[in-house]
């Protein structure tokens, strides 16, 4: 098995960076989204069209974005465990990536709460955690390119 990922490295690392991608963009326009439909009026088509670009955004882009990204990252980890093991920056990158997977829940959460007219938020509050992806993978691009520590 070993072998067969040393072999396909480059390619698992592709695959990574484009699932990373993919996932990033639904992570930074969804709750861009929140922040819109939070001013449209509850059954309205506006509301529902919103209801369905966030459930669609979440379900075919940014959760097998999410998979896919852990996936080739744990084959790519598999293949480099000696190393990555003792990098400091990677430590740190890691926990970053798994304080992401979280905010996605949370944000799979809002759909949910959107999807049945109960939110209670501001337009504000989704404008502030709009900004909380951009500045994890910010730090997390600086942590996998630059390796500081």
């Amino acid at each position: 098995m070993s072998d067969f990922i040393l072999t396909h490295y480059q390619w698992f690392k592709a695959l990574h960076i484009i699932a990373v991608i993919a996932w990033m963009a639904g992570m930074l326009y969804l709750p861009r989204l929140f922040v819109y439909h939070v001013d449209a009026e509850k059954g309205s088509v506006q509301s529902e069209t919103f209801k369905t670009m966030e459930r669609r955004l979440l379900k075919f882009i940014m959760t097998p974005a999410l998979i896919a990204t852990w996936l080739f990252a744990i084959l790519m980890i598999v293949a480099n465990s000696e190393t990555l093991m003792q990098s400091g920056w990677f430590h740190a990158k890691f926990l970053l990536v798994f304080i992401m997977s979280g905010i996605h829940g949370v944000f799979s959460k809002w759909v949910k709460v959107f999807a049945a007219d109960a939110n209670q938020k501001t337009a504000k509050f989704y404008k502030i955690w709009n900004e909380v992806p951009t500045v994890l993978m910010i730090v997390i691009v600086l942590l996998a390119v630059a390796k500081p520590f």
